[in-house]
Protein backbone atom coordinates (compact mmCIF):
# COMPACT_ATOMS: atom_id res chain seq x y z
CA UNK A 1 0.00 0.00 0.00
CA UNK A 2 3.27 2.12 0.22
CA UNK A 3 3.42 2.83 -3.10
CA UNK A 4 0.18 4.00 -3.92
CA UNK A 5 1.39 7.57 -2.14
CA UNK A 6 5.10 8.57 -3.37
CA UNK A 7 5.42 11.76 -1.91
CA UNK A 8 4.02 12.19 1.65
CA UNK A 9 4.58 15.38 3.34
CA UNK A 10 5.40 15.08 7.04
CA UNK A 11 2.93 16.03 8.89
CA UNK A 12 5.41 17.97 11.38
CA UNK A 13 5.19 21.38 9.68
CA UNK A 14 1.19 21.72 10.18
CA UNK A 15 2.08 20.28 14.01
CA UNK A 16 4.61 22.67 14.53
CA UNK A 17 2.47 25.89 13.67
CA UNK A 18 0.11 24.54 15.96
CA UNK A 19 1.80 23.82 18.82
CA UNK A 20 3.87 27.67 18.13
CA UNK A 21 -0.31 29.32 18.38
CA UNK A 22 0.06 31.01 14.77
CA UNK A 23 -3.45 32.47 14.65
CA UNK A 24 -3.16 34.23 11.29
CA UNK A 25 -1.61 35.27 8.53
CA UNK A 26 -1.52 31.51 6.75
CA UNK A 27 -1.37 32.41 2.84
CA UNK A 28 -3.95 30.88 0.30
CA UNK A 29 -2.92 30.81 -3.71
CA UNK A 30 -5.56 31.13 -5.67
CA UNK A 31 -5.70 29.25 -8.51
CA UNK A 32 -7.20 31.59 -10.85
CA UNK A 33 -5.53 35.05 -10.14
CA UNK A 34 -8.80 37.32 -9.21
CA UNK A 35 -7.97 41.50 -9.14
CA UNK A 36 -9.61 43.43 -7.19
CA UNK A 37 -11.59 40.23 -5.30
CA UNK A 38 -11.49 42.31 -2.36
CA UNK A 39 -10.67 45.71 -1.51
CA UNK A 40 -7.94 46.70 0.78
CA UNK A 41 -8.15 46.14 4.31
CA UNK A 42 -11.44 44.47 3.65
CA UNK A 43 -12.44 41.34 5.57
CA UNK A 44 -14.79 38.69 4.26
CA UNK A 45 -15.72 35.14 5.78
CA UNK A 46 -15.29 32.36 4.26
CA UNK A 47 -16.09 28.59 4.64
CA UNK A 48 -14.12 25.48 3.41
CA UNK A 49 -16.51 23.56 1.13
CA UNK A 50 -14.04 20.68 0.20
CA UNK A 51 -10.71 19.59 0.95
CA UNK A 52 -8.41 17.89 -1.43
CA UNK A 53 -4.54 16.72 -1.38
CA UNK A 54 -2.29 17.02 -4.28
CA UNK A 55 1.20 15.95 -3.36
CA UNK A 56 2.29 17.87 -0.95
CA UNK A 57 0.00 20.55 -0.54
CA UNK A 58 -3.96 20.57 -0.33
CA UNK A 59 -6.61 22.34 -2.56
CA UNK A 60 -9.63 23.53 -1.22
CA UNK A 61 -12.62 25.05 -2.35
CA UNK A 62 -13.81 28.11 -0.28
CA UNK A 63 -17.28 29.89 -0.62
CA UNK A 64 -17.06 33.13 -0.22
CA UNK A 65 -19.55 35.79 0.82
CA UNK A 66 -18.95 39.38 0.48
CA UNK A 67 -20.22 42.30 2.28
CA UNK A 68 -23.40 42.90 -0.46
CA UNK A 69 -24.18 39.30 0.33
CA UNK A 70 -22.89 37.96 -3.13
CA UNK A 71 -21.43 35.01 -3.31
CA UNK A 72 -19.00 32.94 -5.15
CA UNK A 73 -16.82 30.05 -5.00
CA UNK A 74 -12.60 30.18 -5.00
CA UNK A 75 -10.40 27.39 -5.79
CA UNK A 76 -7.25 27.65 -3.44
CA UNK A 77 -4.01 25.87 -2.53
CA UNK A 78 -2.80 25.44 1.30
CA UNK A 79 -0.19 23.84 3.38
CA UNK A 80 -3.04 23.07 5.65
CA UNK A 81 -5.38 20.87 5.66
CA UNK A 82 -8.53 22.86 6.59
CA UNK A 83 -11.28 20.46 6.60
CA UNK A 84 -14.58 21.42 5.30
CA UNK A 85 -17.09 22.79 7.44
CA UNK A 86 -14.14 25.40 8.69
CA UNK A 87 -14.88 28.73 8.92
CA UNK A 88 -12.09 31.65 8.07
CA UNK A 89 -11.88 35.69 7.76
CA UNK A 90 -10.20 36.20 4.57
CA UNK A 91 -8.24 39.51 3.02
CA UNK A 92 -6.29 39.22 -0.55
CA UNK A 93 -3.01 40.13 -0.54
CA UNK A 94 -2.47 40.06 -4.06
CA UNK A 95 -4.23 38.83 -7.00
CA UNK A 96 -3.30 35.51 -6.73
CA UNK A 97 -3.12 35.24 -2.80
CA UNK A 98 -5.34 35.41 -0.09
CA UNK A 99 -4.48 35.58 3.76
CA UNK A 100 -6.82 33.39 6.41
CA UNK A 101 -7.11 34.35 9.94
CA UNK A 102 -8.96 31.95 11.98
CA UNK A 103 -9.99 32.50 15.41
CA UNK A 104 -8.86 28.82 16.71
CA UNK A 105 -6.22 27.29 13.87
CA UNK A 106 -5.95 24.46 16.51
CA UNK A 107 -9.69 24.09 15.77
CA UNK A 108 -9.93 24.55 12.47
CA UNK A 109 -7.36 22.01 11.34
CA UNK A 110 -8.72 19.47 13.33
CA UNK A 111 -12.04 20.60 12.52
CA UNK A 112 -12.47 16.73 12.44
CA UNK A 113 -13.16 14.18 14.85
CA UNK A 114 -10.21 12.51 16.94
CA UNK A 115 -12.45 10.23 19.20
CA UNK A 116 -15.95 8.39 18.67
CA UNK A 117 -18.58 9.00 20.74
CA UNK A 118 -20.13 5.18 21.80
CA UNK A 119 -23.16 6.66 22.97
CA UNK A 120 -23.82 7.40 19.11
CA UNK A 121 -22.12 4.31 17.73
CA UNK A 122 -21.87 1.41 20.02
CA UNK A 123 -18.58 -0.48 19.37
CA UNK A 124 -19.54 -2.94 16.89
CA UNK A 125 -21.11 0.13 14.53
CA UNK A 126 -20.30 -0.22 10.65
CA UNK A 127 -18.39 3.18 9.06
CA UNK A 128 -17.80 3.71 6.09
CA UNK A 129 -15.91 6.45 4.54
CA UNK A 130 -13.79 8.38 1.69
CA UNK A 131 -10.04 9.22 2.53
CA UNK A 132 -9.37 12.92 1.87
CA UNK A 133 -5.83 13.27 2.86
CA UNK A 134 -2.73 11.29 3.94
CA UNK A 135 0.61 12.16 5.76
CA UNK A 136 3.22 11.07 7.42
CA UNK A 137 3.12 11.53 11.07
CA UNK A 138 6.19 12.82 12.75
CA UNK A 139 7.61 10.19 15.33
CA UNK A 140 6.82 12.13 18.49
CA UNK A 141 2.82 13.38 16.67
CA UNK A 142 1.16 11.02 19.74
CA UNK A 143 2.89 13.09 22.51
CA UNK A 144 2.38 16.56 20.60
CA UNK A 145 -1.52 16.22 20.07
CA UNK A 146 -2.02 13.74 23.11
CA UNK A 147 -3.70 10.77 21.17
CA UNK A 148 -2.67 7.44 20.05
CA UNK A 149 -3.19 4.73 18.38
CA UNK A 150 -4.93 1.75 18.84
CA UNK A 151 -1.85 -0.80 19.46
CA UNK A 152 -0.43 2.06 22.30
CA UNK A 153 2.32 3.13 19.85
CA UNK A 154 3.04 6.24 17.75
CA UNK A 155 0.90 6.36 14.02
CA UNK A 156 2.95 6.20 11.19
CA UNK A 157 0.53 7.78 9.09
CA UNK A 158 -2.27 10.04 9.70
CA UNK A 159 -5.52 10.48 7.11
CA UNK A 160 -8.61 12.16 7.20
CA UNK A 161 -11.75 10.34 6.38
CA UNK A 162 -14.80 12.03 5.88
CA UNK A 163 -17.55 9.73 7.15
CA UNK A 164 -20.56 8.65 4.41
CA UNK A 165 -23.13 7.15 6.99
CA UNK A 166 -24.34 7.05 10.51
CA UNK A 167 -25.55 10.05 12.02
CA UNK A 168 -21.86 11.16 11.71
CA UNK A 169 -22.70 11.10 7.83
CA UNK A 170 -20.34 14.57 5.81
CA UNK A 171 -18.44 14.60 9.44
CA UNK A 172 -14.39 13.83 9.12
CA UNK A 173 -12.45 11.42 11.23
CA UNK A 174 -9.05 11.67 12.08
CA UNK A 175 -7.15 8.42 11.41
CA UNK A 176 -4.08 6.99 12.79
CA UNK A 177 -2.98 3.94 10.63
CA UNK A 178 0.32 1.80 10.56
CA UNK A 179 0.03 2.03 6.75
CA UNK A 180 -1.09 5.08 4.51
CA UNK A 181 -4.22 4.94 3.44
CA UNK A 182 -5.16 5.78 -0.27
CA UNK A 183 -6.53 9.45 -1.02
CA UNK A 184 -10.05 8.69 -2.50
CA UNK A 185 -10.27 5.19 -1.28
CA UNK A 186 -13.29 3.97 0.42
CA UNK A 187 -12.39 2.40 3.63
CA UNK A 188 -15.67 0.46 5.65
CA UNK A 189 -14.48 -0.14 9.35
CA UNK A 190 -16.52 -1.77 12.60
CA UNK A 191 -16.26 0.81 15.86
CA UNK A 192 -13.66 -1.22 19.08
CA UNK A 193 -14.11 1.52 21.37
CA UNK A 194 -13.84 5.39 21.27
CA UNK A 195 -9.75 5.61 19.76
CA UNK A 196 -9.86 2.27 17.30
CA UNK A 197 -11.18 1.11 14.79
CA UNK A 198 -10.99 -2.29 13.29
CA UNK A 199 -10.93 -2.08 9.13
CA UNK A 200 -12.68 -5.04 7.32
CA UNK A 201 -12.38 -5.30 3.44
CA UNK A 202 -14.81 -3.79 1.11
CA UNK A 203 -17.54 -5.90 -0.57
CA UNK A 204 -16.87 -6.32 -4.34
CA UNK A 205 -20.23 -4.79 -5.02
CA UNK A 206 -18.62 -1.76 -3.41
CA UNK A 207 -16.66 -0.54 -6.37
CA UNK A 208 -19.90 -1.99 -9.31
CA UNK A 209 -21.83 0.23 -6.97
CA UNK A 210 -19.39 3.22 -6.94
CA UNK A 211 -19.08 2.99 -10.67
CA UNK A 212 -22.56 2.34 -11.25
CA UNK A 213 -23.37 5.76 -10.20
CA UNK A 214 -20.54 7.89 -11.95
CA UNK A 215 -22.07 6.28 -14.88
CA UNK A 216 -25.25 8.20 -13.68
CA UNK A 217 -23.67 10.85 -13.34
CA UNK A 218 -21.74 11.32 -16.78
CA UNK A 219 -24.56 10.03 -18.84
CA UNK A 220 -26.90 12.64 -17.17
CA UNK A 221 -23.91 15.34 -18.61
CA UNK A 222 -23.21 13.96 -21.98
CA UNK A 223 -24.02 15.73 -25.19
CA UNK A 224 -23.90 14.16 -28.50
CA UNK A 225 -20.28 14.68 -30.37
CA UNK A 226 -21.69 15.84 -33.68
CA UNK A 227 -23.13 18.86 -31.91
CA UNK A 228 -19.99 19.68 -30.83
CA UNK A 229 -18.12 18.90 -34.19
CA UNK A 230 -21.22 20.75 -35.84
CA UNK A 231 -20.38 24.19 -33.69
CA UNK A 232 -16.71 23.73 -34.19
CA UNK A 233 -16.89 23.41 -38.40
CA UNK A 234 -19.25 26.31 -38.11
CA UNK A 235 -17.01 28.54 -36.29
CA UNK A 236 -16.06 31.72 -38.00
CA UNK A 237 -12.94 32.20 -40.00
CA UNK A 238 -9.55 33.47 -38.64
CA UNK A 239 -10.05 36.55 -40.75
CA UNK A 240 -13.97 37.15 -39.92
CA UNK A 241 -14.84 40.44 -38.39
CA UNK A 242 -15.49 40.36 -34.55
CA UNK A 243 -13.50 36.92 -34.14
CA UNK A 244 -12.67 36.58 -30.42
CA UNK A 245 -10.34 33.11 -30.52
CA UNK A 246 -6.85 32.31 -29.91
CA UNK A 247 -4.53 31.67 -32.19
CA UNK A 248 -4.14 28.42 -29.79
CA UNK A 249 -8.16 27.66 -29.50
CA UNK A 250 -7.65 27.93 -33.37
CA UNK A 251 -5.21 25.27 -33.30
CA UNK A 252 -6.72 23.19 -30.94
CA UNK A 253 -9.83 23.21 -33.48
CA UNK A 254 -8.24 22.61 -36.38
CA UNK A 255 -5.92 19.70 -34.41
CA UNK A 256 -9.53 17.92 -33.38
CA UNK A 257 -11.15 17.94 -36.49
CA UNK A 258 -8.33 16.98 -38.62
CA UNK A 259 -7.53 13.44 -36.49
CA UNK A 260 -11.50 12.84 -37.51
CA UNK A 261 -11.59 9.65 -39.92
CA UNK A 262 -13.11 9.54 -42.86
CA UNK A 263 -15.44 6.81 -44.23
CA UNK A 264 -13.03 5.38 -46.61
CA UNK A 265 -10.42 5.01 -43.78
CA UNK A 266 -13.07 2.65 -42.10
CA UNK A 267 -13.19 0.41 -44.56
CA UNK A 268 -9.40 -1.26 -43.76
CA UNK A 269 -7.93 -2.85 -41.61
CA UNK A 270 -5.46 0.02 -40.39
CA UNK A 271 -7.99 2.77 -40.45
CA UNK A 272 -10.38 0.83 -37.90
CA UNK A 273 -7.38 0.15 -35.69
CA UNK A 274 -5.91 4.05 -35.87
CA UNK A 275 -9.64 5.14 -35.20
CA UNK A 276 -9.73 2.59 -32.32
CA UNK A 277 -6.94 3.96 -31.08
CA UNK A 278 -7.07 7.50 -31.54
CA UNK A 279 -11.65 7.00 -30.10
CA UNK A 280 -9.53 8.51 -26.07
CA UNK A 281 -10.83 5.24 -25.10
CA UNK A 282 -7.43 4.32 -24.05
CA UNK A 283 -5.98 7.92 -23.26
CA UNK A 284 -6.30 7.10 -19.08
CA UNK A 285 -4.34 3.32 -20.12
CA UNK A 286 -1.83 5.79 -21.54
CA UNK A 287 -1.28 7.99 -19.23
CA UNK A 288 -0.57 5.14 -16.31
CA UNK A 289 2.13 3.45 -18.43
CA UNK A 290 3.69 6.80 -18.77
CA UNK A 291 2.92 7.95 -22.07
CA UNK A 292 2.33 11.44 -23.16
CA UNK A 293 -1.39 11.18 -24.83
CA UNK A 294 -0.59 14.14 -26.99
CA UNK A 295 1.64 12.75 -28.77
CA UNK A 296 -0.43 10.27 -30.74
CA UNK A 297 -4.24 11.12 -32.20
CA UNK A 298 -6.81 11.12 -29.16
CA UNK A 299 -9.91 12.22 -29.19
CA UNK A 300 -10.26 13.16 -25.34
CA UNK A 301 -6.78 14.34 -25.05
CA UNK A 302 -7.70 17.04 -27.72
CA UNK A 303 -11.23 17.52 -26.12
CA UNK A 304 -9.38 18.32 -23.16
CA UNK A 305 -7.17 20.43 -25.20
CA UNK A 306 -9.74 22.54 -26.43
CA UNK A 307 -11.59 22.93 -22.77
CA UNK A 308 -8.27 24.16 -21.74
CA UNK A 309 -7.97 27.13 -24.30
CA UNK A 310 -11.14 27.99 -24.21
CA UNK A 311 -11.14 28.94 -20.59
CA UNK A 312 -9.07 31.69 -20.41
CA UNK A 313 -10.94 33.62 -23.52
CA UNK A 314 -14.84 33.16 -21.08
CA UNK A 315 -16.22 36.58 -19.07
CA UNK A 316 -15.35 36.84 -15.57
CA UNK A 317 -18.94 35.47 -14.45
CA UNK A 318 -18.86 34.60 -10.42
CA UNK A 319 -22.38 32.27 -11.09
CA UNK A 320 -20.33 30.28 -13.47
CA UNK A 321 -17.64 27.99 -12.02
CA UNK A 322 -16.49 25.19 -13.02
CA UNK A 323 -14.40 23.77 -10.15
CA UNK A 324 -17.82 24.26 -8.14
CA UNK A 325 -19.72 22.77 -10.23
CA UNK A 326 -17.27 19.62 -9.99
CA UNK A 327 -16.99 19.36 -6.34
CA UNK A 328 -20.80 19.86 -6.05
CA UNK A 329 -20.83 16.18 -7.77
CA UNK A 330 -18.35 15.42 -5.36
CA UNK A 331 -20.32 15.87 -2.26
CA UNK A 332 -23.41 14.33 -3.60
CA UNK A 333 -22.16 11.14 -4.34
CA UNK A 334 -21.73 10.30 -0.94
CA UNK A 335 -24.95 10.40 0.10
CA UNK A 336 -26.09 8.26 -2.79
CA UNK A 337 -23.26 5.35 -1.69
CA UNK A 338 -25.26 5.63 1.79
CA UNK A 339 -28.74 4.98 0.93
CA UNK A 340 -27.57 2.77 -1.81
CA UNK A 341 -25.45 0.13 0.38
CA UNK A 342 -26.66 0.82 3.87
CA UNK A 343 -24.35 -2.15 5.52
CA UNK A 344 -22.09 -4.90 4.40
CA UNK A 345 -24.05 -7.48 1.89
CA UNK A 346 -26.73 -4.98 0.97
CA UNK A 347 -25.75 -4.30 -2.30
CA UNK A 348 -28.48 -4.91 -5.27
CA UNK A 349 -26.80 -6.92 -7.97
CA UNK A 350 -25.71 -5.13 -11.06
CA UNK A 351 -28.43 -3.97 -13.71
CA UNK A 352 -28.91 -6.25 -16.55
CA UNK A 353 -29.74 -3.46 -19.06
CA UNK A 354 -26.89 -1.85 -20.72
CA UNK A 355 -27.70 1.58 -22.22
CA UNK A 356 -26.18 0.97 -25.57
CA UNK A 357 -26.01 2.22 -27.76
CA UNK A 358 -26.42 6.01 -26.43
CA UNK A 359 -29.22 7.74 -27.66
CA UNK A 360 -28.48 10.91 -28.92
CA UNK A 361 -28.79 13.68 -26.66
CA UNK A 362 -28.84 17.98 -27.65
CA UNK A 363 -27.45 20.01 -25.23
CA UNK A 364 -28.34 23.65 -27.26
CA UNK A 365 -27.47 25.49 -29.92
CA UNK A 366 -25.16 28.89 -29.57
CA UNK A 367 -26.83 31.70 -29.87
CA UNK A 368 -24.02 32.94 -32.06
CA UNK A 369 -21.04 31.39 -33.75
CA UNK A 370 -18.43 32.26 -31.04
CA UNK A 371 -20.35 31.99 -27.98
CA UNK A 372 -17.56 30.88 -25.70
CA UNK A 373 -19.37 29.54 -23.08
CA UNK A 374 -21.95 27.16 -25.07
CA UNK A 375 -18.69 25.21 -26.93
CA UNK A 376 -17.24 24.98 -23.16
CA UNK A 377 -20.74 23.17 -22.76
CA UNK A 378 -20.33 21.23 -25.99
CA UNK A 379 -17.02 20.29 -25.04
CA UNK A 380 -17.69 19.21 -21.93
CA UNK A 381 -20.76 17.00 -22.97
CA UNK A 382 -18.95 15.15 -25.44
CA UNK A 383 -15.72 14.30 -22.77
CA UNK A 384 -18.68 12.93 -20.10
CA UNK A 385 -20.36 11.27 -23.62
CA UNK A 386 -17.02 9.41 -23.90
CA UNK A 387 -16.42 8.62 -20.35
CA UNK A 388 -20.31 6.97 -20.11
CA UNK A 389 -19.06 4.22 -23.13
CA UNK A 390 -15.51 3.68 -21.04
CA UNK A 391 -17.94 3.41 -17.83
CA UNK A 392 -20.01 1.34 -19.43
CA UNK A 393 -17.21 -0.81 -20.59
CA UNK A 394 -16.29 -1.11 -17.37
CA UNK A 395 -19.53 -1.83 -16.03
CA UNK A 396 -19.99 -4.97 -17.97
CA UNK A 397 -16.59 -6.40 -17.22
CA UNK A 398 -16.65 -9.33 -15.08
CA UNK A 399 -16.26 -12.90 -13.64
CA UNK A 400 -19.25 -14.95 -14.06
CA UNK A 401 -20.39 -17.64 -11.86
CA UNK A 402 -18.27 -19.81 -13.64
CA UNK A 403 -15.16 -18.50 -13.71
CA UNK A 404 -15.78 -16.49 -17.47
CA UNK A 405 -14.06 -13.38 -17.47
CA UNK A 406 -16.00 -11.14 -19.39
CA UNK A 407 -14.26 -8.01 -20.87
CA UNK A 408 -16.04 -5.50 -22.12
CA UNK A 409 -14.73 -1.74 -24.46
CA UNK A 410 -17.38 0.62 -25.19
CA UNK A 411 -16.77 3.36 -27.44
CA UNK A 412 -17.87 6.16 -30.11
CA UNK A 413 -16.16 7.41 -33.42
CA UNK A 414 -17.36 10.33 -35.08
CA UNK A 415 -17.24 9.77 -38.88
CA UNK A 416 -16.63 12.58 -41.74
CA UNK A 417 -19.10 11.51 -44.03
CA UNK A 418 -18.79 14.58 -46.77
CA UNK A 419 -19.80 17.23 -44.69
CA UNK A 420 -21.77 15.07 -41.98
CA UNK A 421 -20.71 14.03 -39.25
CA UNK A 422 -21.85 10.17 -38.49
CA UNK A 423 -21.11 8.79 -34.96
CA UNK A 424 -20.14 5.14 -34.73
CA UNK A 425 -20.59 3.18 -31.54
CA UNK A 426 -19.12 -0.09 -31.01
CA UNK A 427 -19.44 -2.36 -28.16
CA UNK A 428 -16.51 -5.66 -27.98
CA UNK A 429 -16.74 -8.18 -25.49
CA UNK A 430 -14.71 -10.69 -25.25
CA UNK A 431 -15.24 -13.96 -23.13
CA UNK A 432 -12.31 -16.50 -21.43
CA UNK A 433 -13.65 -19.52 -20.36
CA UNK A 434 -11.54 -20.86 -17.56
CA UNK A 435 -8.93 -23.90 -18.01
CA UNK A 436 -10.52 -27.10 -16.29
CA UNK A 437 -9.38 -30.48 -15.30
CA UNK A 438 -10.19 -33.04 -17.63
CA UNK A 439 -11.09 -36.46 -16.06
CA UNK A 440 -9.90 -38.42 -19.11
CA UNK A 441 -6.37 -38.84 -20.13
CA UNK A 442 -6.89 -38.18 -23.55
CA UNK A 443 -4.69 -34.73 -24.51
CA UNK A 444 -7.06 -31.73 -25.32
CA UNK A 445 -5.58 -28.77 -27.86
CA UNK A 446 -4.81 -25.89 -26.20
CA UNK A 447 -7.55 -24.13 -28.01
CA UNK A 448 -9.82 -25.92 -26.84
CA UNK A 449 -9.12 -25.53 -23.12
CA UNK A 450 -9.37 -21.81 -23.23
CA UNK A 451 -11.91 -20.84 -25.89
CA UNK A 452 -12.06 -17.12 -26.62
CA UNK A 453 -15.79 -15.87 -27.76
CA UNK A 454 -15.73 -12.39 -29.67
CA UNK A 455 -18.75 -10.32 -29.74
CA UNK A 456 -19.27 -7.04 -31.05
CA UNK A 457 -21.94 -4.03 -31.95
CA UNK A 458 -22.12 -1.25 -34.17
CA UNK A 459 -24.47 0.96 -34.28
CA UNK A 460 -24.86 3.83 -36.61
CA UNK A 461 -27.36 6.68 -38.86
CA UNK A 462 -25.85 6.74 -42.23
CA UNK A 463 -27.56 8.27 -45.15
CA UNK A 464 -29.72 6.96 -47.17
CA UNK A 465 -30.04 4.03 -45.00
CA UNK A 466 -31.14 5.17 -41.65
CA UNK A 467 -30.11 4.11 -38.77
CA UNK A 468 -28.36 0.74 -38.40
CA UNK A 469 -27.42 -2.16 -36.05
CA UNK A 470 -25.40 -5.00 -36.31
CA UNK A 471 -24.01 -7.72 -33.76
CA UNK A 472 -21.97 -10.72 -34.20
CA UNK A 473 -19.89 -13.35 -32.18
CA UNK A 474 -16.75 -14.78 -33.41
CA UNK A 475 -15.55 -18.37 -32.23
CA UNK A 476 -12.97 -21.00 -33.40
CA UNK A 477 -13.35 -19.87 -37.18
CA UNK A 478 -17.09 -19.12 -37.32
CA UNK A 479 -19.30 -16.28 -37.34
CA UNK A 480 -22.79 -15.27 -36.62
CA UNK A 481 -24.43 -12.50 -37.34
CA UNK A 482 -27.81 -10.47 -37.07
CA UNK A 483 -28.50 -6.58 -38.45
CA UNK A 484 -31.69 -4.27 -37.94
CA UNK A 485 -32.36 -1.75 -40.16
CA UNK A 486 -35.15 0.98 -38.97
CA UNK A 487 -36.30 1.74 -42.33
CA UNK A 488 -38.27 -0.91 -44.46
CA UNK A 489 -36.15 -0.05 -47.39
CA UNK A 490 -33.10 -0.45 -45.93
CA UNK A 491 -33.69 -3.86 -44.59
CA UNK A 492 -35.02 -4.93 -47.76
CA UNK A 493 -31.72 -3.59 -49.30
CA UNK A 494 -29.60 -5.41 -47.23
CA UNK A 495 -31.19 -8.50 -47.16
CA UNK A 496 -30.56 -8.75 -51.08
CA UNK A 497 -26.96 -8.39 -50.51
CA UNK A 498 -26.35 -10.65 -47.63
CA UNK A 499 -25.09 -13.26 -50.26
CA UNK A 500 -22.24 -10.80 -51.24
CA UNK A 501 -21.31 -10.57 -47.68
CA UNK A 502 -21.60 -14.45 -47.03
CA UNK A 503 -19.42 -14.68 -49.77
CA UNK A 504 -16.39 -12.38 -48.58
CA UNK A 505 -16.45 -13.51 -45.22
CA UNK A 506 -16.10 -16.86 -46.44
CA UNK A 507 -13.30 -15.27 -48.78
CA UNK A 508 -11.63 -14.34 -45.55
CA UNK A 509 -11.21 -17.79 -44.21
CA UNK A 510 -14.26 -17.48 -41.94
CA UNK A 511 -17.03 -20.13 -41.72
CA UNK A 512 -20.86 -18.22 -41.39
CA UNK A 513 -23.50 -20.06 -39.20
CA UNK A 514 -26.27 -17.46 -39.49
CA UNK A 515 -26.52 -14.01 -41.55
CA UNK A 516 -29.46 -12.23 -41.36
CA UNK A 517 -31.28 -8.72 -41.58
CA UNK A 518 -34.47 -7.95 -39.76
CA UNK A 519 -36.46 -4.45 -39.88
CA UNK A 520 -36.75 -2.51 -36.46
CA UNK A 521 -34.25 -2.66 -33.35
CA UNK A 522 -32.67 -5.50 -31.36
CA UNK A 523 -34.80 -6.42 -28.28
CA UNK A 524 -33.78 -5.50 -25.00
CA UNK A 525 -33.13 -7.06 -21.98
CA UNK A 526 -31.13 -9.66 -20.17
CA UNK A 527 -31.76 -12.14 -22.50
CA UNK A 528 -29.75 -10.13 -25.10
CA UNK A 529 -27.61 -7.94 -23.26
CA UNK A 530 -24.42 -9.99 -23.98
CA UNK A 531 -25.64 -11.09 -27.70
CA UNK A 532 -25.18 -7.57 -29.27
CA UNK A 533 -22.62 -8.04 -32.00
CA UNK A 534 -21.07 -7.31 -35.06
CA UNK A 535 -17.66 -8.20 -36.37
CA UNK A 536 -15.08 -6.21 -38.84
CA UNK A 537 -14.29 -8.73 -42.09
CA UNK A 538 -11.09 -6.69 -42.44
CA UNK A 539 -10.17 -6.54 -38.88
Amino acid sequence: MTGDIPNLSPVAAATALLRAGVPAGEVLKLMEPREGLLTSGQVASAEVVSLKQLGQDFQLLLKLTLDNGRQTTLPVSSSLPLTPGTSVNVAQGSADTLTISVLDLQKAVTHSLTSIDTRQLPAGTLLQGKVLTTQVAAQNVAQLTGQSSASGQPANYRSIVILLNTALAGSSLTVDSPQPLRVGSLLSAQVQNSQALNFVALPNRLDELALAQQLSTQQSRQGSLQGLITALQNMPPAAADGDNLSPSLRASIEQLLADLPDLPQMTTAKGVAQALNASGLFMESRLLAGQNPTLVPDMKANLLRLITQILPGLPDNVSYNAAAAGNTLARAMPSVLRSAFGTLGLVAPPSDTINFPLPPRTLGHPDSKDDLEMLLKLAAGAISRLQSHQLGGLEQTRTQADGTQVTTWQLEIPMRNAHDIVPLQVKVQREDTPERDDPSDTPVPEAKEREKLWRVELAFDLEPLGPLQVQAQLIAGSIASQLWAEREGSAELISRELDNLRARLVACGLNVKELECNRGVPPQGPRTVLEQRWIDENA
